[in-house]
């Protein structure tokens, strides 16, 4: 039995790992026709039909082009930095319900790789861990501009993990758990009849500022533009990653895509029911468990695809905030916006018991 339970487990790993590269190197192709559709230009168009295997060609291109290492004292500091933060945007993945348990010949596999019941916490703990790639990347590389861009990426990721953190436990307030499994199982299907007066069971609807506050944090925390101090070219060269080339820098590249595609999945799960959808129920008992638990993995992805499509049509729409107005943005508006939340949930969350509603 736990011969059968690893390997399960080390399947689902190796699928969720294999699914993760693959939309980080395909959104950097949709991010490419996107920013050729909205500048009213065409986008890749010669690497295979409609410009399809362009990312191939760009992974080739960061394997063979030459790996330079600048003087610097720190060369091992120098090569650990991408690779830090390519593990630990690949880290977070594991602890994402992907759906509910399918059966296959009699054993019930669960689509999770770990389910833990502080998973919440795990992720803020390896998020905070990524900071420190960027940082020892830029500090090591022995560059003015690559030391300005950690230090920018930073303070700003640290000081947006404080109000994401915050938003966050008005949904634990709400679920009573720090399991992103459980927090799915409360969004279950689209309308929660158990109560004296129905109501959308998704947490978008009960919690709009938190979803807001999260959302913007999401950004910031993925260098995502207007967030993008830390590598805004018109400023720092390249920010952090200036002196890389060759796959560390694709690393680089390519953990941004990772971590844009793990905060849609929390966002979409935490927020928008995850594999949860309307009709559920229905689903289940017309065509069979296994096929409403499929469903609910493609109506996921369907999720996760439209928020990675939103953060791509912000980065080609909105300018870049100055360093200050990020700042201030952190500090003074989304930190005692989340406060606000968390007291205005307790109220409503006495007033419920006291009504017994």
């Amino acid at each position: 039995m736990d011969i059968i339970f690893l390997t399960e487990k080390v399947a689902i790993i190796l699928v969720v790992f294999g699914i993760t590269m693959l939309i980080a190197l395909y959104s950097t192709f949709a991010e490419r026709v996107l920013a050729g559709y909205f500048q009213d230009r065409l986008g890749p168009n010669r690497a295979g039909p409609g410009g399809f295997l362009q990312p191939l060609a760009d992974g080739l291109k960061m394997f063979t082009k030459e790996d330079f290492i600048p003087d610097t004292p720190n060369k091992w500091l120098f090569i650990i930095g991408p690779g830090l933060a390519m593990t630990t945007a690949l880290m977070t993945s594991v602890v994402i319900p992907w759906g509910k348990t399918v059966t296959i010949a009699g054993y019930r596999v669960v689509l999770q790789a770990a389910d833990i019941n502080i998973a919440i916490l795990y992720v803020f703990g390896v998020i905070s861990i990524g900071v420190y790639g960027i940082m020892i990347g830029g500090w090591a590389s022995n560059n003015k501009f690559s030391l300005l861009g950690a230090v920018r990426a930073s303070s700003q990721m640290i000081s947006y993990e404080v109000a994401m953190g915050l938003s966050m436990i008005a949904i634990l307030m709400l679920s009573s758990s720090l399991s992103i499994s459980d927090i799915a199982e409360k969004q279950h299907g689209f309308i929660d009849w158990t109560g004296k007066i129905p109501y959308p069971s998704w947490y978008v609807f009960k919690q709009p500022l938190a979803f807001l506050i999260f959302l913007i944090c999401a950004f910031a925390e993925t260098n995502r533009t207007p967030f993008d101090l830390p590598e805004c070219e018109s400023e720092l060269v390249g920010g952090y990653h200036t002196e890389y080339s060759s796959m560390k820098l694709g690393f680089f590249l390519f953990s941004e895509y990772v971590n844009m595609f793990i905060s849609s999945a929390i966002i979409s799960i935490v927020f928008f029911g995850g594999y949860n959808y309307p009709g559920m129920d229905w689903m289940s008992r017309t065509l069979g468990e296994n096929a409403s638990v499929i469903l609910g993995v493609f109506v996921l992805f369907a999720k996760i695809f439209f928020f990675i499509f939103f953060y791509m049509w912000v980065r080609w729409t909105v300018p870049r905030f100055r360093y200050d107005q990020l700042m201030n943005l952190g500090w003074k508006i989304l930190m005692p916006l989340a406060i606000l939340n968390i007291v205005l949930t307790g109220l409503a969350i006495l007033g419920a018991q006291h009504f017994h509603l």
